[in-house]
């Protein structure tokens, strides 16, 4: 079934209004798109924005360009389909680290976050029952987390939650590639024995912690990021990435499911077909929204990259008593593009230059950001589990040694501190089987065959069961001399 399918994708050819429609939307995404985009690289004054901020602005065209070429040949629309949600993932931590940016950089946005975990430890509760300072989570997410405190821990957080999306987007991308080539990959088929289910799930809970991450982080800095309108740039982005990539998923079930029976699905016979020509569309209408959205004017009016910060404390010095909020809030640094004192207007870079730095440049940050996501999520936690395994085999060593060690106590001092109550006295030698020929012993033997004459109890054995008898710390029994109890 599945080399009928690839002989019918290599002779398809894609209907006549379908590749009119598709390619004007097309040629309209292209135009307005390098419009934005060299406007942004001749005002490129501001890099650590902008050269993020353009890793977003090209998602536009690619997506375009992509989904045309998988129309026209459907026969690699796996192909396409992968490097388009490669280009995803990246777009996403493009636009993440935008919003980073925009905050002044990692450093200063931990800061913020930090100054206002603080500050929710000195505020009672609001009258809603949320706290300041702390993420708390929505139903269903509620089951699983508890609230986040705002600081550098909840940064980490979100990085690693974008980040990982866009390393396990690279892998599944290389296995769909292997899989397709053993044909095992049946894109948009819902089938045990094929790949593209599995993958879509995996896909699904990454994309979407890492949107849920930069969700949080918008929710966490949206005041800060004030300037810069970020809600309407958020929805434009989110839409783009949640809604193609449910869009696609929805067209697969609706064709397994036969109810996605309408003309033009009729007409396009496949289902990345469908979703390459209705993609076609949605870009053209994107590229229109990006101009209003991410204008270039902010940063052409702009003399200097220079950062500047103003503390207005000075102000309240004077003031007695000193009002704590407003001393809180003067503290604060205000985002106003000051020039440079010591040093004459930075004029923008060349175009050429503008380039080689949005790729050298944001290559740099993508590098060490994958660097310390691997770093936190495999490396460490492997090096702390094989640390803890290796420390409880020395426990357990220890322990072994140890109960060992006092076992081994124990038997010496039962040996050394018990005395048998009974201590038997052997040899050929002992003077007391022997007896003695001194006098003494000569009387004593005399006296003790008269006495047991006199007492009767001599046996009719030659006195083998004579009765004990007792002489100084001994005692005899039978023919054997026993020390007395």
């Amino acid at each position: 079934m599945i080399s009928h399918l690839s002989r019918l994708s290599s002779e398809y050819t894609a209907p006549t209004w379908a590749v009119i429609i598709a390619g004007t939307f097309v040629i309209l995404t292209l135009c307005l798109s390098l419009y934005l985009l060299f406007e942004h690289l001749s005002a490129y004054k501001i890099p650590e924005e902008q050269k993020f901020l353009i890793g977003v602005l090209l998602m536009v065209p690619c997506y375009s360009i992509e989904s045309f070429v998988s129309l026209m040949q459907p026969s690699i629309s796996v192909d396409i389909e992968i490097l388009r949600d490669c280009y995803e993932s990246f777009a996403m931590y493009c636009f993440g680290r935008y919003l980073v940016a925009c905050l002044g950089g990692e450093e200063r946005a931990i800061e913020f976050m930090e100054r206002e975990g603080r500050a929710a430890s000195k505020m009672p509760l609001l009258e809603h029952g949320s706290e300041k300072g702390v993420v708390k989570h929505h139903f269903p997410m509620n089951l699983f987390l508890k609230p986040w405190r705002l600081g550098q821990w909840l940064y980490q957080v979100i990085k690693i939650g974008i980040v990982q999306y866009m390393i396990i987007k690279a892998f599944t991308a290389i296995l769909a590639v292997i899989l397709e080539a053993f044909d095992v990959y049946c894109d948009g088929d819902f089938k045990l024995n094929c790949g593209y289910p599995y993958m879509a799930v995996i896909l699904n809970f990454s994309q979407s912690w890492a949107l849920y991450c930069l969700v949080q982080f918008y929710a966490v800095t949206k005041d800060e990021l004030a300037h810069i309108h970020p809600l309407a740039k958020f929805l434009t982005f989110k839409s783009i990435v949640f809604l193609t990539w449910w869009q696609g998923v929805a067209i697969a079930v609706l064709y397994d499911l036969g109810l996605f029976k309408s003309p033009i699905a009729q007409a396009l016979q496949f289902k990345s077909s469908v979703q390459d020509f209705i993609i076609c569309i949605e870009m053209g209408i994107a590229s229109v929204v990006h101009l209003y959205v991410f204008p270039a004017k902010p940063y052409e009016l702009m003399e200097s990259p220079y950062l500047g910060t103003v503390s207005v404390l000075g102000d309240y010095a004077s003031v007695d008593p000193l009002d704590p909020a407003e001393v809180r809030d003067s503290e604060r640094p205000a985002k106003l593009r000051l020039p440079r004192p010591d040093a004459p207007a930075k004029s923008s870079m060349t175009l050429g230059q503008s380039v080689k730095d949005v790729f050298l440049g944001g290559g740099e940050y993508i590098v060490r950001d994958v660097k310390f996501t691997v770093n936190q999520t495999a490396v460490e936690p492997v090096e702390k589990g094989i640390t803890k395994f290796n420390e409880k085999i020395h426990e357990i060593s220890q322990n072994i040694k140890k109960r060992d060690k006092d076992q081994r106590t124990k038997d010496e001092s039962d040996v050394s501190t018990s005395s048998p109550s009974q201590r038997v006295i052997r040899g050929i030698d002992d003077p007391l089987l022997t007896g003695s020929m001194s006098d003494g012993g000569a009387s004593r033997g005399r006296v003790r065959k008269h006495h047991r004459r006199k007492s009767g109890y001599a046996s009719e054995s030659g006195g083998e069961n004579s009765s004990d008898q007792s002489y100084g710390g001994y005692m005899i029994r039978g023919g054997r001399w026993i020390v007395k109890e």
